[in-house]
């Protein structure tokens, strides 16, 4: 899934980037608020970990602006420990949750999976037809067959199980699994949804990757 980080301290936020991509994540890093409400007002989100303290506008203004152009991408506040105004002007102007500096990543993480668990409203196992992915064990399974997957292969797998049914452009695809600096012209996408065939969905009559020529993917049951 994309994460959008806006952070201005550049050693943070390259621990938390690489932290997250490790984790099968694409991140898009922002180091003020500006760029950072740019990015959240013309890209799609699964969730925005947001700092208060930015330079040329603060997470606050961001949050609120963002808010009020219909942005309903779940927000995590970054704060300093003594910042409890902040906090709740925060989660009282539509921020999701909020943790303070300095943390641990596992914590970061563990927030990032609870608002995902949110989005899927249920124990966070995403299923489809005889296909399940658990994002907490990070297991796939097709039936009763368990399958091993590479990071690229499950945030792969993840995206297109989020979105069952939904004809999804390589560009799309792109933009969700890897991040901005993703070079469209490569056939990456399309290598990784073979990776993904041939591990899953070997036989044509069950088949649930189908191939939309000339546009991308949709996951859906075999006709």
């Amino acid at each position: 899934m994309r994460i959008l980080l806006v952070e201005d301290e550049k050693k943070v936020a390259g621990f938390v980037k690489r932290g997250l991509e490790q984790e099968s994540y694409a991140v898009d890093v922002c180091h003020d608020g500006e760029d950072g409400q740019h990015y959240a007002e013309v890209n799609d989100y699964d969730v925005i970990i947001l700092d208060i303290m930015l330079p040329t506008r603060s997470g606050l203004e961001v949050l609120k602006e963002i808010r009020s152009k219909g942005v309903k991408t779940p927000v995590i506040l970054l704060t300093a420990r003594d910042e409890v105004e902040d906090r709740v002007k925060g989660l009282e102007g539509g921020a999701d949750d909020y943790l303070t500096k300095p943390f641990a990543f596992e914590e970061l993480l563990a927030r990032i999976k609870v608002l995902m668990r949110r989005s899927t409203q249920g124990t966070g196992v995403l299923k489809f037809d005889d296909l399940s992915l658990n994002p907490s064990t990070r297991k796939a399974k097709r039936g009763d067959k368990e399958v091993d997957l590479t990071v690229k292969e499950y945030a792969l797998l993840e995206y297109l199980l989020r979105n069952p049914e939904r004809v999804l452009t390589r560009a799309l695809i792109a933009e969700h699994v890897w991040d901005q600096t993703f070079d469209s012209e490569t056939n990456v996408v399309d290598v990784y949804i073979n990776h993904l065939r041939n591990k899953l969905d070997k036989e044509p009559e069950t088949r649930l990757i189908h191939t939309v020529r000339g546009v991308g993917y949709v996951l859906k049951r075999p006709e």
